[in-house]
């Protein structure tokens, strides 16, 4: 499907809609470039999951883990796979958790099968074009 946001609050508002259709283990792979609204996609995520701390970009700390409901991961930093794997971030994919990655290209040969893509992609200054 295919959506159209005029706003970052009506991308987060579609974030919180996405949520609906997330399980236990799922993993989301957010693509877009920098400013896209990716993490304003997050923070709709976390609202429909009744997280209420303040969700930033994990960018310096590569993963911020929200009481092992949502793994907010940001992998631009990093170079492969096997970067991700050193670090334990692999671990989460198996956990409890919902974990949603932002830069996944970069950690692609580490991916489990069947992770649900997100593109959001710039139509305007404020305006989102967002395919799931």
């Amino acid at each position: 499907m295919v959506y159209y946001t005029e706003n970052a609050e009506q991308t987060q508002s579609l974030g919180e809609q996405f949520a609906s259709g997330l399980k236990k283990g799922s993993v989301v792979l957010l693509k877009g470039e920098m400013g896209a609204g990716k993490t304003v996609f997050v923070k709709g995520i976390a609202m429909a999951l009744g997280i209420t701390e303040r969700i930033t970009s994990p960018t310096y700390a590569y993963m911020n883990d929200y009481d092992g409901i949502l793994y907010h991961y940001d992998c631009y930093r990093l170079s492969s796979g096997e970067d991700a794997e050193g670090l334990g971030l692999t671990d989460y994919f198996y956990a409890d958790g919902i974990c949603v990655i932002e830069w996944s290209e970069n950690i692609k040969d580490v991916l489990p099968k069947n992770c649900i893509e997100v593109k959001i992609e710039k139509t305007g200054e404020n305006q989102r074009r967002i395919e799931f």
